[in-house]
């Protein structure tokens, strides 16, 4: 495993995307985003109507760069960074990120990638991390916010309507615990904090996990 690993679960719209790839910054850290994983999945099975979603994965060529200053995505040779962002995909992923088989292959990927990172250490976030992905990083933390500011920051970010948030809330929910922390895992409420905030939140709990 490469050499600090910074796990972040939490809720669509609770500010784990952009804090994280701050923080990967602000520390010198690779950045590794699995929830693109799942949208570039969604955007494979659209493409292959005919093939059941489990099957997929044979075909699936994916790439995605660890730059928290520059990501860019890749799907069998084709640039879709800007495409997974759309309200399109974000209604169709739902469904991929129900399929429990393709959570178990999505969740090996970003295992993998977590290993080949060659930088001193690693931001990952997404759900399932703290749990099943890495849950033996150094600092594992849960970044959440309430239902409201959420949608407020998914509108404001133009990539997901309010509706579809609250139904990937409920749909994901299914599959996962992503609103309450597990054992060892810090909670980092950013319902009060505006962006630089929570970016130093996050920074002051990684340090404290250093030195205690």
């Amino acid at each position: 495993m490469t050499g600090f690993v910074v796990a972040i679960d939490g809720p669509a719209g609770s500010g784990k995307s952009s804090v994280s790839r701050a923080v990967a910054a602000r520390l010198g850290f690779g950045y590794l985003d699995t929830g693109a994983g799942y949208r570039a999945f969604a955007i494979h099975a659209l493409n292959n109507p005919e093939v059941p979603a489990e099957h997929l994965a044979e075909s699936f060529g994916y790439s995605i760069s660890m730059d928290p200053g520059a990501q860019s995505v890749f799907l069998n040779g084709q640039d879709v960074t800007e495409l997974i962002r759309t309200d399109a995909i974000a209604k169709a992923v739902g469904a991929i990120a129900r399929n429990l088989i393709i959570r178990k292959f999505q969740n090996s990927d970003a295992s993998a990638r977590i290993l080949c990172c060659d930088l001193p250490g690693i931001v990952v976030e997404g759900r399932d991390i703290t749990t099943v992905v890495a849950p033996n990083a150094a600092v594992r933390i849960l970044l959440t916010a309430s239902e409201e500011v959420r949608m407020k920051r998914r509108g404001l970010e133009q990539t997901e309507s309010a509706e579809n948030l609250a139904q990937r809330d409920k749909s994901d929910s299914k599959v996962v615990d992503f609103m309450t922390p597990s054992p060892g895992v810090e909670l980092v409420d950013t319902t009060n904090l505006d962006f630089e905030g929570s970016v130093q939140k996050v920074l002051e709990v990684i340090e404290a996990k250093k030195h205690g």
